[in-house]
């Protein structure tokens, strides 16, 4: 398992430098944030490319754990499917080759010929990260390969990515919206039971280096199984006097919203873009909790940050469950699992958490935030 987490951590770096390469090349900007208009509009890589980049992500990492753990090849699920179709109309299914030069190749069939793009997607694609530092000697997990499988958002907040607004980060605060929301996620879990074991997320617009001008990213990551809770995030101290705080999107039901300013106050109602950028929040104690109570969050979107709240005490539950049942029952038999579709969906759908959710560090506040929006939803 020590193997598997420095593995996740060195191709979520990757996957973060894709990211980070592609908003600064000039040739891959272009495509990132232009449309297409008049008669090249229907060209659905240009109009796609940010899927593309995604797409991208996701088969690197899915291609870089399977070359090294084949057992697990054939249960590493992402958001994205990865075929496309050119402006010739023809399909190419995006995989990584063996080489640069031959993903290259692939990726200019589906760029119409773009062989500059391509070539320097490739060179990201197979450009070795930098070592990362994780404390993960002696990391032992009672696990087999055999018995995981991994959820993989490769750009979570695609628009602020698109977006691309640089906010300043300032230390103790959450920040609502721009391009540190913007993560690269993923997430272990049991495929008998669907319990989130292992989490990365990569943050790979955390801050500029002031002397090159660069973006450089931040890593966090957590193991939750059994007996055993590590997590490169500290584990939270005892509950902040003042009261709770929690973080919401923006455009939150308005009663969710009246019930939770009753509860907390207006000043500890916060707003934040990214379900992963929101988890994280909650994390690294930004916010106590995150409630939505909308199905728009999916397994690739929680998995990874469900298992770094595991490590830490805390959890991230079905909202429509919790509601229904008896308080003492809320965080034993309502936490997401990841291992099965959602019955009778069709799509992406099948794995949206359809309950909505609460992402917590305490149990405490986690019984708190349900009481007063029972009987509102």
């Amino acid at each position: 398992m020590a193997d598997l987490l420095r593995l996740l951590l060195r191709v979520a770096e990757k996957a973060a430098n894709v990211a980070r390469v592609c908003r600064q090349e000039a040739p891959l900007f272009q495509l990132l944030v232009q449309e297409k208009t008049g008669d090249d509009k229907n060209k659905k890589f240009v109009q796609d490319f940010k899927t593309l980049a995604d797409v991208v992500i996701q088969e690197m990492i899915r291609h870089d754990v399977g070359a090294q753990f084949p057992e697990m090849a054939s249960y590493i699920h992402g958001e994205e499917s990865n075929k496309f179709e050119n402006g010739l109309g023809e399909s190419v299914t995006v995989t990584v080759c063996g080489t640069e030069k031959e993903t290259a190749a692939l990726l200019a069939t589906v760029l119409d010929g773009d062989h500059t793009a391509a070539s320097l997607l490739a060179r990201a694609i197979h450009q070795d990260p930098a070592t990362i530092d994780a404390n993960t000697d002696g990391l032992t997990v009672p696990l087999s390969l055999s018995e995981l499988g991994i959820w993989i958002d490769p750009i979570d907040a695609t628009s602020q990515y698109i977006e691309g607004r640089e906010e300043v980060l300032e230390e103790g605060h959450l920040s609502p919206s721009g391009l540190h929301c913007a993560l690269v996620l993923i997430g272990v879990y049991l495929r008998s039971t669907g319990e989130p074991v292992m989490g990365v997320i990569n943050q790979p617009f955390s801050y500029k280096d002031p002397a090159g001008g660069g973006w450089r990213g931040k890593h966090f990551w957590g193991v939750s199984c059994g007996g055993l809770n590590a997590s490169s995030v500290p584990r939270p101290k005892d509950a902040p006097e003042g009261g709770l705080s929690v973080v919401l999107s923006s455009n939150e039901k308005q009663v969710v919203k009246e019930a939770l300013t009753s509860l907390c106050g207006p000043d500890k109602l916060m707003y934040a873009s990214g379900a992963g950028y929101k988890i994280l929040c909650v994390i690294q104690g930004l916010a106590d909790v995150y409630v939505l109570s909308e199905g728009s969050t999916f397994k690739w979107d929680s998995c990874a940050p469900h298992a770094l709240l595991r490590a830490l005490g805390g959890g991230v539950v079905d909202l429509t469950k919790c509601l229904q049942s008896s308080p003492g029952a809320q965080d034993q038999h309502t936490e997401l699992t990841y291992h099965q579709p959602y019955p009778g969906g069709r799509g992406a759908d099948r794995w949206a958490n359809h309950g909505g959710l609460v992402a917590y560090r305490d149990c405490s506040q986690l019984h708190s935030i349900i009481a007063p929006l029972k009987g509102k939803l």
